[in-house]
């Protein structure tokens, strides 16, 4: 009956031009996802923020040892580890995040979040796991499933993390100086996915060689100067004046100093001075958000964000003791980069058995992630890839072909993935990539 039921699913799967190969694991998944879903639509309705994961942490950490793991909870202050040891062989680690963020959920689905939370900012508000990390947790336990149930098709170390504070750019260091490659084996081979709100049907698989998302850097400027009455300016140094042109200036930053084949930005999101009409403040401050994706690019925008603000003060007429502060707060988020070599073999193996619709090279963005923290610990011994996952559903995909109506974007309120397609996709994609790359004796 069973070999009748593959063939079945066999012939199945060469009309849907679907590898035959993948359903050695397919199978055993349809089974679990009623259960996975259930998690999933717990963990949606249950967001906690940033560094404060404790009921999700010790929620996934029971169900790990279940499945015969030892796990160590309270890694870099939230964070849970996972080992299972299966004999002599590589060192595979599969990561997942956990944190919600401070949004007030408006999909309107059944099992929307009605936490509600204060965080650092003491802003009051809601809490949404708006970015997806939701999949992420449930795909991350598909896949532990899946290869706890075949230790004899693996040999190896596997160790499997859940990490906080994502949202922060935290979680990853926190873990790292926690001593998570001293305490623990240290991995050959780091793999994570992440949701995508992308132009491209729920379950397709998108992937970046080299360069993936950007470094990330908050960067804050107090502009000085000399305040007084609003009519009468000519005694003053406006730094308001001074603050504009200096925002003005920074963009020559990438646009005239950067190469044009090398991305950055420098965005000013934020620009406070002043408390009334006809007073000239004594003191404006920038905010700014700088990507970039090289080392080498990173310090000439914050070396050319130092040199224009000082500049512009001067020419402002402004004393020494009076020069903008510019503070670059640290730690910052590095770019992440795909070994190249190692992505396009994995891009590879999920082609063969997801079939090549399914799985695309996609652009480098400048959204930034700290998974780059695992790889860039042991930049000579650790390979590492983040892949995509679209979770974009059917109806959202049919109104941005037929009516050009945009996707909600990660972070929105209004983000719903299909989140089935996304975590059925992710625990194979895990799973398969685990026992590719720790092969039994003689497999």
């Amino acid at each position: 009956m069973k070999r009748s039921a593959l063939m079945g699913a066999g012939l199945i799967a060469l009309a849907l031009g679907t590898p035959v190969q993948a359903n050695d694991l397919r199978e055993d998944l349809a089974a679990d996802m009623p259960e996975l879903m259930e998690l999933y639509r717990d963990l949606h309705a249950n967001p906690e923020l940033s560094f404060e994961e404790h009921k999700t942490a010790a929620k996934l950490a029971e169900r790990m040892r279940a499945l015969g793991f030892e796990v160590t909870e309270g890694v870099g202050q939230t964070g849970v580890v996972s080992v299972m040891k299966n004999g002599d062989g590589p060192v595979v680690m599969l990561r997942a995040d956990m944190d919600g963020l401070p949004v007030v959920e408006q999909t309107g689905l059944p099992y929307a979040s009605k936490v509600v939370a204060t965080p650092a900012s003491g802003v009051t508000t809601g809490v949404m796991h708006a970015c997806g990390h939701d999949t992420h947790m449930t795909g991350f336990i598909g896949a532990a499933q899946l290869l706890a149930e075949r230790k004899d098709e693996w040999q190896g170390t596997l160790v499997m993390i859940l990490q906080p504070a994502e949202e922060l750019g935290l979680g990853a260091i926190a873990m790292i100086e926690d001593g998570l490659y001293e305490r623990f084996p240290k991995p050959e081979y780091v793999l994570a996915f992440h949701d995508a709100a992308a132009p491209a049907p729920a379950g397709t698989i998108g992937y970046t060689p080299g360069y993936a998302l950007a470094n990330v850097d908050s960067v804050d400027i107090t502009v000085k100067g000399i305040g007084g009455h609003g009519a009468y300016p000519h005694t003053t140094i406006d730094p308001v004046v001074l603050a504009s042109s200096i925002v003005m200036k920074l963009q020559t930053v990438v646009s005239r100093n950067t190469s044009p084949l090398d991305p950055a930005v420098i965005t000013v999101g934020s620009f406070h001075a002043g408390a009334k009409h006809n007073i000239i403040s004594d003191e404006a401050k920038l905010q700014l958000t700088v990507r970039s994706y090289s080392d080498e690019s990173r310090k000439l925008l914050l070396d050319g964000i130092r040199r224009v603000a000082r500049g512009e003060a001067i020419t402002a007429g402004l004393p020494e003791e009076l020069l903008p502060v510019v503070t670059v707060e640290e730690p910052y988020t590095p770019s992440t980069f795909n070994d190249p070599d190692f992505s396009e073999e994995r891009a590879a193996a999920f082609a063969e058995r997801f079939g090549e619709k399914r799985v695309m090279q996609w652009p480098a963005v400048m959204g930034g992630e700290d998974f780059s923290q695992f790889r860039r610990a042991d930049p000579e011994n650790v390979k590492s890839m983040i892949f995509w996952i679209s979770g974009t559903p059917d109806d959202m995909l049919t109104a941005l072909e037929e009516e050009g109506k945009p996707l909600p974007s990660l972070h929105s309120p209004f983000w719903a993935p299909d989140a089935e397609k996304v975590i059925e996709t992710a625990a194979e994609a895990l799973a398969s990539a685990a026992l590719d790359l720790m092969p039994a004796s003689g497999g």
